[in-house]
C-alpha cells in the first residue's frame, strides 16, 4: 500500500508556487536586501541574524526562509543588489566601457559592506556547494559575463587582438579589487578602476624592456 502524505506533510512536499496560503509579498524581495546591507554595515557578517533582518524588515523568519535557504544566501542577494549586474555600457570606447564596468565594482566596495561580508562569505563557499552555486549564479557570473561582452565588442572594433584570452583579461581586470577587499592591505580607491584598465590594456614594460626580453628569450 502506497502511503500518501496529507495535511502539513503534503503541503511541505509541494513546490512553493503550488502551496496554499497568502500571495507572495513582493515588498519583502525589495526591502530585505537593503536591510541586510544596513545590518552588515553596522555589525558585520558574523553578527547578522535572521531575527534581526526579519524584525527590521517588518516580516517573519518563516517568510525569510521561504525565500532564502540561509543567512548566507541573504548576503549573496544583498551583494547582487548593491553591486548590481547592470550591463557594462557600450560607449563606443573599449577603454571607457571597461572603466565604467569595473568602476561599479570598486565603487560598491568603497563601502564597509565588502570588507565586512565578502571574506567571510567566500570562506563559507568552500563547505557549501549549494551556496557556492548561488553565489556564482546570482553575483559572480552575471558581472563577469557583462564585462566579457565588453571585451568581445573591443575585439570586433579592432581595439583588442582577436586571439586575446578573454578569461585571463577578466581575471586581471577584477582581481585587484577583490584582492584588496579580501585582504585589506590597501584601500579600494576611487581611481582604481581607471588605473587597472590602463595598466591591463597598455602594459607597464618600456620598449627597451620588451626588446631585452625578446633578445634574451627569442620571442
Amino acid at each position: 500500500m502506497v502511503h500518501t502524505p496529507s495535511g502539513a506533510a503534503a503541503e511541505e512536499q509541494l513546490p512553493a508556487q503550488q502551496r496554499p496560503g497568502r500571495p507572495r509579498d513582493e515588498r519583502i524581495d525589495v526591502v530585505v536586501p537593503r536591510v541586510v546591507l544596513e545590518i552588515l554595515n553596522e555589525v558585520g557578517y558574523g553578527k547578522l541574524t535572521l531575527e534581526a533582518v526579519s524584525s527590521r524588515a517588518g516580516t517573519s523568519k518563516p517568510a525569510l526562509r521561504r525565500r532564502w535557504r540561509s543567512r548566507q544566501h541573504l548576503v549573496v542577494d544583498a551583494l547582487a543588489a548593491v553591486i548590481g549586474t547592470t550591463p557594462t555600457p557600450d560607449t563606443g570606447c573599449t577603454h571607457c566601457d571597461l572603466v565604467a564596468g569595473i568602476g561599479t565594482l570598486t565603487q560598491a566596495f568603497t563601502t564597509k559592506v565588502g570588507r565586512r561580508a565578502l571574506p567571510a562569505l567566500v570562506s563559507d563557499l568552500a563547505d557549501d556547494p549549494e551556496l557556492e552555486s548561488a553565489f556564482l549564479d546570482r553575483f559572480f557570473h552575471p558581472r563577469r559575463d557583462t564585462t566579457a561582452e565588453a571585451l568581445r565588442r573591443g575585439i570586433h572594433r579592432g581595439d583588442l587582438p582577436a586571439d586575446v584570452d578573454i578569461d585571463l583579461l577578466l581575471d586581471m581586470l577584477a582581481s585587484t579589487t577583490y584582492y584588496r577587499v579580501l585582504f585589506g592591505h590597501l584601500p579600494v580607491t576611487a581611481t582604481l578602476a581607471e588605473d587597472v584598465v590602463e595598466i591591463v590594456l597598455t602594459g607597464v614594460a618600456t620598449e627597451r624592456g620588451r626588446r631585452r626580453h625578446r633578445s634574451e628569450h627569442g620571442s
